[in-house]
């Protein structure tokens, strides 16, 4: 069966209000089929709406009336070995199931709302194999500085992010590039999304205190050579990971801020003392997912069709980018530029997109770089020094994206600076 005729019988079923158990598993297995990332189940004032995240967006797939959501609810609830009459409260589960030969994770959340229990599902492939670094997307001057950054033996390599950017499928990458025999690797991670051979991997627990900070004191004592940490949540756990760092250990982590440079600001008003910051910190990697155009309906748009702001923020961005990068990537397209808009087709379900792709920008703590750390400067100033000594920004490694085809300006614009069109 395909996804179509899986969400046809479900609909069919909803209708007829028969068999709970075969609604519950048409919502997975729809949801898988169609690639989804996660299920949202969500009771409204006079219905329940389910919705998939394709391709990073949230997509309505049915409406089912009230009555039948408490049964819903607890058939999932019993899958990830919930408490059924416990409403109060939200709740965490996992539901793990076989479906088109795919071993599947699925992480149930449950959340109390003024109309009824909400129920979110994040589906993880433990089938799927961890991609590498040059399989993500990161290319040229970004890639060799990653790369220089995971052959040091010390330092911080830290992962700026909002959510849904694939900062885990970046992580899992580096990992995977570094688990060699010889290296003892250590994480911390909330929750363990991948479970890989070769690496300790443990998970939080807030509950028993079991926290970021906590295990770093322990991990240290455990002999390690590399360590990643989750997330950089508080000033105590930034201090004794920056401190690891200066004691001969490699750490990854992630933090959230919208840009590379941002991160450096952000540590800053933690109370990281500056000159901290140029003797640990490798690289900073700021990444984003956005969408790919579909390669059955994408359509030329010459430049005469893109409005004149976002045409000068094209050229803006290829007159600051390095030559030596244009040269690498883009050169020959440079000479006859024109770039691709989305369209319509059955194949991308009338959106213009199919699958993502990531956007990546990788800071270097120049020797400028290090001075503006010292004197405090803002982030518009370092992102401005960065760009100037070479680094590829968001929207430049966009734009080259969008000269290759790979996907639409309209979508850097939106990711990459924000910007209206």
């Amino acid at each position: 069966m395909n996804y179509k005729e899986v969400l046809d019988s479900l609909k069919d079923l909803v209708y007829k209000w028969d068999n709970i158990q075969l609604i519950c598993d048409n919502i997975i297995f729809a949801a898988v089929l169609w690639e989804s990332s996660d299920i949202h189940i969500e009771p409204l004032s006079s219905y329940v709406r389910l919705r998939y995240r394709l391709d990073g967006e949230l997509r309505e797939i049915l409406e089912y009336q009230s009555f039948l959501h408490q049964w819903i609810v607890a058939r999932f609830k019993i899958l990830s070995e919930l408490k059924i009459d416990e409403s109060r409260i939200p709740q965490d589960g996992r539901i793990s199931r076989v479906i088109e030969w795919k071993s599947l994770d699925l992480r149930v959340s449950t959340l109390p709302t003024v109309h009824g229990e909400k129920i979110v599902m994040r589906i993880v492939d433990k089938s799927k194999k961890i991609p590498k670094l040059t399989e993500l997307w990161i290319e040229g001057k970004n890639l060799r500085l990653v790369k220089k950054a995971l052959s040091l033996p010390n330092g911080v390599i830290l992962t700026s992010w909002p959510t849904w950017s694939g900062k885990s499928t970046t992580l899992y990458s580096a990992l995977t590039l570094l688990n060699k025999i010889w290296v003892n690797i250590m994480t911390l991670e909330d929750p363990v999304e991948n479970q890989v051979d070769g690496i300790n991997q443990s998970q939080i627990k807030p509950a028993i205190w079991y926290s970021f900070a906590n295990w770093l004191r322990t991990a240290l004592r455990q002999d390690p050579d590399i360590i990643m940490v989750w997330e950089m949540r508080d000033k105590e756990t930034v201090d004794i990971a920056i401190e690891a760092s200066l004691t001969w250990h490699l750490v990854l982590s992630t933090i959230h801020t919208n840009s590379a440079s941002e991160t450096l600001t952000r540590l800053l008003n933690m109370w990281v003392q500056p000159f901290l910051l140029p003797a640990s910190i490798n690289v900073i990697i700021a990444q984003r997912l956005i969408k790919k155009l579909c390669k059955n309906c994408k359509e030329k748009i010459s430049l005469q069709e893109i409005w004149n702001d976002a045409l000068n923020n094209v050229k803006n961005a290829i007159a600051l980018t390095d030559k030596k990068e244009l040269t690498e990537r883009v050169w020959d397209i440079l000479k006859n530029p024109v770039f691709y808009k989305p369209v319509w087709c059955s194949e991308c379900e009338g959106t213009g997109y199919k699958w993502r792709v990531w956007l990546y920008e990788a800071l270097e703590i120049t020797k400028w770089i290090k001075q503006m750390i010292l004197r405090w400067e803002s982030a518009m100033n370092i992102n401005t020094q960065a760009i100037k000594d070479g680094m590829v920004s968001l929207e430049q490694d966009g734009v080259m994206k969008a000269l290759r085809w790979e996907t639409s300006l309209e979508e850097v614009y939106r990711v990459a600076k924000s910007q209206k069109w």
